[in-house]
């Protein structure tokens, strides 16, 4: 931390926006302030704007109940600080950097930087085109990631959402030697308990990170949380040359409290009530991720859309920096598809045969081609029955049954619940046994050898244990 500027005192407190008076130099906008009441624990602030020569308004990222005017603040002139480096892996941090895990406090002597930063020079930028292989088959047909690139991943409670992301984590630290950053904005505190014991449980923990904003804090803590992971994802993207995967649960909520926040300092409102500086607070963390020589952060971002209206205007502004979808299916997951990724609605920038391969190409649009034409005919089936249907129609039927439970797969994340062994499927495999039911060999098959398996060689044997099982029967 720099050395002390200035001393001022607190003049006014309205929720979480406080007025703070200096008797010298006013700190800069951003900059982080340090409220310290008598026999409480020190609150911080950031400056939001100068209201004349000797007053600051700022906006704390603690609670202020209590606090009373005439307490004591010292500024640093410097912006909001957190530490970074291996001291914070494995350890839950708030906004400002503190453990909140019970665990031991950080090392005196590490390193700290400012949450605000400059993205990358456009010299130094790489282009997102390397693929970032998740070992999750349906992804990786259908909505294929960048290293380096952002992907939305749209989900309601109870659709998976939290096991895909750990999921990709242990993708991240097993198959890329990288890093994981969980950033859960506007969590509850029992999803933040719950997470932080999933991930102590599936042993990703001791190559993570995880920093809250939780529900029951200020909009400007919540507002503040992903730049936050985002500072500690790109020191080890920059300064240590790793790979770092940096989830962030969930970015609607991030706008929200960018809202309560404009809407605490006074500024009128933009359309459906948003912030009007909605599209350049969004820039200004989505403009960072980005891949360097030799490392990338690539992020996947949780979004929730309000009344599943897609031209929301916060969906819209984050959507537009996506280079992936992954939506997730509530109609899929009672079903038992797992994971319950829709393979019609999600897409990627990246399904291009320059980028991906004429062959991994050609199968995607044949597979979606066949689950759009069994989900056109499903009304027909429902009231009529399959055998109404017309032999090519049938057979379409047959193969997208058989498609649709091949894409599903047991996680490694999930072995202590189910008792199956995680798979991990490369994209060739995934290609080969996704052509393979296309092109016919498991038209006599029963569906269940293709569920829950990881490549079609385990399918193929599945298959053929079952069989001798079903002529003694």
């Amino acid at each position: 931390m720099q050395a002390v500027a200035s001393i001022g005192k607190v003049v006014s407190v309205r929720g979480a926006v406080v007025d703070v008076a200096f008797d010298g130099r006013l700190p800069p906008i951003d900059a982080g302030v340090v409220v310290e009441p008598p026999g409480r624990e020190s609150l911080t602030l950031e400056v939001h704007g100068h209201l004349d020569p000797n007053t600051v308004r700022a906006i704390a990222l603690q609670a202020t109940a209590g606090l009373n005017r005439g307490t004591p603040v010292r500024t640093t002139d410097g912006p909001l600080m957190t530490p970074v480096g291996e001291a914070v892996l494995g350890r839950l941090l708030d906004v400002t950097g503190t453990p909140r895990d019970l665990g031991p406090p950080l090392p005196a002597d590490v390193e700290r930087r400012p949450i605000h930063a400059r993205p990358p020079a456009l010299k130094d930028e790489t282009s997102a085109t390397a693929i970032f292989e998740t070992g999750i088959k349906i992804v990786d047909l259908l909505a294929s990631l960048a290293q380096g690139g952002k992907a939305a991943m749209f989900g309601g409670a109870g659709v998976g959402k939290t096991v895909l992301a750990m999921e990709l984590a242990r993708a991240m630290i097993e198959k890329y030697r990288g890093i994981s950053i969980f950033a859960g904005v506007g969590e509850r505190s029992r999803e933040g308990h719950e997470l932080l014991a999933d991930v102590r449980r599936s042993g990703v923990l001791a190559r993570a990170a995880l920093v809250f904003g939780q529900m029951n804090e200020p909009p400007g803590a919540r507002w503040r949380t992903p730049m936050t992971g985002l500072t500690i994802a790109e020191y080890f993207r920059d300064d240590k040359r790793q790979n770092v995967l940096l989830l962030i649960d969930n970015i609607f909520r991030f706008v929200r409290a960018g809202a309560e926040v404009s809407n605490l300092l006074g500024r009128l409102p933009s359309r459906v009530g948003y912030q009007p500086t909605l599209a350049t607070e969004v820039a200004a963390l989505e403009e960072r991720i980005v891949s360097v020589a030799g490392a990338a952060v690539t992020a996947i971002q949780a979004v929730y859309v309000p009344a599943d209206d897609f031209t929301d205007p916060a969906v819209t502004a984050i959507s537009s920096h996506m280079d992936s979808v992954i939506m997730l299916s509530r109609g899929l997951a009672p079903q038992g598809f797992y994971p319950a990724v829709d393979p019609l609605a999600s897409s990627s920038a990246l399904l291009d045969p320059q980028v991906v391969g004429d062959a991994h190409y050609r199968i995607a649009e044949r597979a979606r081609e066949t689950l759009a034409r069994f989900k056109e005919l499903q009304d027909i089936i429902a009231l009529l029955g399959v055998e109404e249907l017309g032999a090519a129609d049938r057979l379409v039927v047959k193969r997208a049954r058989r498609l649709q439970r091949f894409l599903t797969q047991p996680f490694a994340v999930t072995e202590a619940f189910t008792g199956a062994a995680g798979r991990s499927v490369t994209r060739a495999a995934t290609i080969a046994g996704c052509q393979a039911i296309l092109d016919g060999e498991a038209d006599d098959w029963a569906e269940s050898s293709l569920y829950m398996v990881g490549d079609i060689d385990e399918a193929r044997a599945k298959e053929r244990a079952a069989a001798p099982a079903e002529r003694a029967a």
